[in-house]
């Protein structure tokens, strides 16, 4: 892993000459997304966010945290958060940033630890790779929640990306479920691997949470297809 998205987000909080990253996925075309984007304050965070960090309680697990700025949210308000990632980058611009407690680490490697809350933001799902890999993530994030836990989680139902049929339906791929996409990142004239990345419409994730022994309950929607939801 050249690990750019991270490369990205450390060269913005070093002020090295950062460039937007840019994102394709097998079924959509290439898109610049600005860094800045991953640094921005609670203020400037979509409403799913701002509710899901409103409901955040407890010891906090961030997985996939990124620039940080959700667990940075959190600590200034006193929580006891953890954030990690698996970009080395991304968590020493973390810890620049004055988050007390990130570690480079896979969901999947986090030893006995229990927390109250578990964050999955920014499309959480993604990082389950595959709909037949959704199980695995769920136990583990089972396993991490302390009695009375909570995993909030966000996705989208990406069907509206895919073209109208003549019958009035949607145009799918017959080969898995259509959530399932690759993505390729680029920044600065370097390309990362193709990896895979999930986006989980709302009734196959509670589905996958109830056939893992989790309740799921929606508890927002944005305003493109996106919702937030949470399982314990």
């Amino acid at each position: 892993m050249k690990d750019l998205f991270g490369k990205a987000i450390l060269d913005f909080q070093t002020n090295t000459t950062p460039e937007d990253l840019v994102t394709e996925t097998n079924i959509s075309e290439a898109d610049e997304m600005s860094v800045a984007y991953l640094f921005r304050k609670y203020t400037e965070m979509p409403k799913l966010e701002k509710k899901a960090l409103q409901l955040a309680q407890g010891k906090i697990l961030d997985v996939g945290c990124g620039a940080g700025s959700h667990s940075l949210y959190l600590q200034e308000k006193g929580f006891d958060v953890t954030g990690i990632d698996i970009s080395p980058n991304a968590i020493e611009a973390c810890q620049l940033r004055g988050l007390k407690k990130a570690k480079v680490q896979h969901l999947l490697e986090v030893g006995n630890e229990k927390f109250d809350t578990i964050l999955l933001l920014m499309n959480g799902t993604g990082i389950f790779g595959t709909l037949a890999e959704t199980s695995k993530y769920l136990q583990k994030l089972k396993s991490l929640l302390a009695p009375n836990g909570q995993i909030l989680i966000d996705s989208s139902d990406i069907i509206y990306m895919f073209d109208d049929d003549e019958d009035g339906g949607k145009w799918i791929p017959g080969d898995g479920y259509y959530g399932e996409l690759t993505f390729t990142v680029s920044y600065k004239g370097e390309t990362e691997a193709p990896f895979p990345w999930l986006y989980l419409d709302y009734n196959t994730l509670q589905n996958a949470a109830q056939a893992n022994g989790l309740q799921c309950k929606l508890v927002a929607e944005g305003n493109h297809f996106d919702y937030l939801a949470k399982l314990f």
